[in-house]
């Protein structure tokens, strides 16, 4: 009887790739187990343990975003912040991924696999906005790892894994389906769409520690890595979200091309999600595509011809609904490459090639420090190029400088590094130059007007 339920669950295994999905009907095949593809991934995946050096006040208000602007709460104390997490092995030779809250930051990595062997660990590519790492295991070789599974080809209903390490106690799994796909979460990047918080939902149950663990598909593939949970009291509730595999093929290729920071395209457009209301406006035929409300002149999409009112209804064959299926898109696809995209125009439907790249622009060649007998002295600011606007995830229309850092007697104007000064003494600046020659004058009282964190904020002080 063994023998038969054995052939049983590897016909159901395989259906899948043979023929489509396969429903069980049998109570035979409902009670069959996950043992064989839980022993073909488990090995894989490893426990990650991550120091960092952390300054710590005495004060509750010296970490609130409002206080900590105007006040000084003293000094600090180093102390040492530990995390446990989860990661999975995709090269034999040692390369993992994992989560950025896992390791971002960490001085010290340590990795320990299924077999309880250690290895040491490096970041060769870190991004806080996808939060994904990827590392080297120092002296790695044939390990075992997981081939990606093609994240697109996913359906609502699939059944999954989720294997961790949740709360410390050990590799852990637990089973379920995938719930949701294109769900949208928080991500970096700005107005442009170009934040990559796409994930793919599910019911099986992901805890703390199980961040950077896999979301493994009934083929043994990563279909994703389990980053967060949707939760009121810290435990699953039954909604966790994965990032899709094939985001993370894009960072493992780029990681292995020697890239130390992840390369995305700029789209350079102000995308708006389409709803009923807005579809009927234009004469689209259902609610779908994100419409371009602004459109910036280096744009790759304006390059190829598109303008704003134009609705982007795909990009290279894959259905684009909304600002972050966008940004996820793009950054699958990843700069140096001549995409199509599908869009909506005056009632018919058209096609351009875009070109994608990174946004232009450099820091270096485009930052000038103030000097002399000012209060500014010791300040540096940088022209608001388009990769300054894609990195600090600004308008389009905002014009300013941004500061690039503070030091000597600037340090008393209180102004942070990521600041945008938009005028000063009640005039705009709109480059370095301007600013250097307000900022030269023998003013005693200054008023600075500046955005910070989308906030704008206006400082008066005295001094020169």
């Amino acid at each position: 009887m063994r023998i038969r339920h054995l052939f049983i669950l590897l016909a159901v295994l395989a259906g899948p790739a043979l023929a489509g999905p396969v429903v069980p009907s049998t109570q035979t095949e409902m009670t069959l187990s996950f043992a064989p593809v839980v022993r073909t991934a488990a090995p894989a995946v490893v426990n990650i343990y991550a120091s960092r050096i952390v300054e710590q006040s005495a004060s509750p208000f010296a970490s609130d975003p409002f206080f900590s602007q105007f006040f000084n709460f003293g000094p600090t104390t180093p102390r040492v912040q530990n995390s446990l997490g989860s990661g999975v092995i995709l090269r034999g030779d040692g390369i993992v991924v994992s989560n950025y809250h896992v390791v971002g930051g960490a001085e010290e990595i340590r990795v320990v696999l299924a077999d309880r062997r250690e290895f040491a660990a490096e970041v060769m590519l870190a991004d806080a906005a996808a939060d994904l790492a990827i590392l080297k295991l120092t002296g790695a070789g044939g390990l075992p790892a997981l081939a990606l599974a093609d994240s697109d080809h996913a359906e609502v209903g699939d059944l999954v894994l989720a294997i961790g390490n949740p709360f410390g106690v050990g590799q852990t799994v637990t089973t379920g389906i995938v719930s949701g796909l294109a769900r949208a979460g928080t991500g970096g990047g700005g107005g442009a769409g170009q934040g990559i918080g796409y994930f793919i939902q599910t019911d099986a149950a992901i805890n703390p520690g199980n961040s950077g663990g896999a979301l493994v598909d009934m083929d043994g593939k990563v279909l994703g890595i389990n980053t967060s949970i949707l939760t009121r009291s810290g435990g699953s509730n039954g909604i966790g979200f994965a990032i899709p595999s094939n985001l993370v093929a894009q960072y493992v290729a780029q990681a292995e091309a020697g890239n130390r920071q992840f390369a995305k395209p700029w789209a350079g457009i102000d995308v708006q999600e389409i709803d009923a209301d807005l579809a009927a406006a234009l004469g689209l035929p259902a609610p779908q595509g994100v419409a371009i409300r602004q459109i910036h002149p280096q744009s790759p999409f304006s390059a190829a011809g598109m303008r704003p009112g134009d609705v982007i209804t795909a990009l290279d064959g894959l259905a684009v609904d909304g600002p972050q299926e966008l940004g996820y898109r793009l950054a699958v696809i990843g700069p140096g490459v001549t995409v199509p995209v599908t869009y909506w125009r005056d009632g018919a439907e058209g096609t351009a090639e875009v070109a994608l790249a990174e946004a232009p622009g450099s820091l270096a060649s485009r930052t000038q420090r103030i000097s002399g007998d000012t209060a500014f002295a010791g300040l540096a600011v940088a022209a608001l190029d388009p990769a300054m606007i894609d990195r600090l995830g600004l308008r389009f229309d905002v014009t300013g400088v941004v500061v690039t850092e503070v030091a000597g007697r600037a340090a008393r104007t209180r102004l942070q590094p990521g600041d945008v000064i938009l005028a000063l003494n009640g005039e705009a600046v709109a480059s370095p130059d301007e600013f250097a020659a307000i900022a030269g004058r023998p003013d005693r009282s200054w008023k600075i007007e500046f955005l910070r964190g989308g906030r704008r904020v206006t400082l008066r002080f005295s001094g020169g």
